[in-house]
């Protein structure tokens, strides 16, 4: 089902509504879709370079966009609709323990899960159950979904497509060595 789901997913990168289709993948990613809008994005950017910065724009804001919409359902529907969607994904028994830590290190979690292959949506969610300030989560979202989306970008736009399989099977590894060596560094200078 999921291949299924993938291939449908590609095809609209080559449908002349490619460009909606793009952002509506890029909103429900953020807080209920599987797939990733990279999928899009690639083949899209490839077949036309010119618009790779307008792809990228348009990724990250409707990214964020459907990051807010993950953060109302866990502000105001946790029960009714966080709850499966977090089973689903097999986060419900971690959240509470979780949600603990959550507030103090929100922006990191926000930041982290924005640029990695870690579900950002979990994190969409997890911020309006736990009350993360939502001026902190708007900032991380734009900030981390920005960088990841952009990244992916400039690589196709000045490497084109001899890039595209070292961004489908190492960027996410690339974003979270990053991101441990960023955490890392911070944690480094606190320790010193």
């Amino acid at each position: 089902m999921l291949r299924r789901l993938y291939d449908w997913t590609l095809s609209l990168a080559s449908g002349p509504r490619a460009p909606a289709a793009l952002g509506t993948v890029s909103f429900v990613e953020s807080s209920v879709f599987p797939i990733p809008p990279d999928i899009l994005l690639i083949p899209m950017v490839i077949a036309r370079k010119e618009k790779a910065w307008f792809l990228a724009l348009l990724c990250t804001v409707t990214s964020v966009l459907g990051g807010l919409a993950g953060y109302m359902i866990g502000s105001f529907l946790f029960q009714q609709v966080a709850e499966p969607i977090l089973g689903f994904y097999g986060y419900l028994d971690k959240f509470e323990s979780f949600s603990e830590i959550f507030n103090a290190w929100g922006w990191w979690f926000v930041f982290i899960a924005g640029l990695t292959p870690f579900p950002y949506k979990v994190i969409t969610i997890a911020s309006g159950a736990a009350g993360l300030s939502l001026p902190i989560f708007l900032v991380a979202s734009i900030v981390s979904r920005g960088i990841r989306f952009f990244v992916v970008a400039a690589l196709l736009y000045f490497f084109g497509p001899p890039i595209r399989d070292f961004i489908e099977k190492r960027l996410g590894l690339m974003f979270t060595l990053f991101v441990v060596l960023l955490v890392g560094g911070f944690v480094l200078i606190k320790v010193l």
